[in-house]
């Protein structure tokens, strides 16, 4: 009877540890984030701009010629929401996408100081992030990745990231 309750005491104090693990990984990913936005939004405050801003202008930059349905389904924002950022950003000169007459808009794409912005922002995020994959090594790296995969809950998003990049 004493081994029977040991045994449930070891798993009872098990689960509490896995427990733990999971609440300081998430506490982790808000530090994280808290650091890894924290440069990109003091540049973003000299334009007037938020982080919805910084999402859009990566995306844009990121995947040239994106189509505003498919910045859609990768927000997942209301096209109301997007509307305004694109169009803060157009009137500042950030960004283009021209009409043709009796076509669909054209595809997305950032301007010389789009992709300026864009750069000084990605600029700072990849030093930081290119320092810690250094500082963890490469095993650490690939079950980071991993794990980031495993959070992204659509199979869609998930594909994004194959091997093939």
């Amino acid at each position: 009877m004493t081994d029977i309750k040991n045994r449930d005491a070891d798993r009872a104090q098990i689960r509490a540890a896995r427990e733990e693990a999971v609440r300081e990984g998430i506490e982790l990913l808000f530090f994280a984030y808290r650091d890894f936005t924290a440069e990109p939004d003091a540049i973003l405050v000299q334009y007037g701009f938020g982080r919805a801003h910084h999402r859009v202008v990566h995306f844009v930059g990121r995947h040239s010629h994106i189509t505003v349905g498919e910045l859609l389904g990768i927000l997942r924002i209301t096209k109301q929401s997007l509307n305004r950022v694109l169009g803060q950003l157009l009137r500042q000169g950030l960004s283009s996408a021209p009409r043709r007459r009796g076509s669909p808009p054209a595809p997305l794409e950032l301007t010389d100081i789009g992709r300026e912005l864009e750069h000084r922002m990605s600029e700072l995020q990849r030093a930081r992030v290119g320092a810690a994959y250094k500082k963890a090594g490469a095993p650490a790296v690939e079950g980071f990745r991993k794990v980031l995969l495993a959070i992204i809950a659509a199979e869609e998003d998930r594909r994004r990231f194959g091997r093939a990049r």
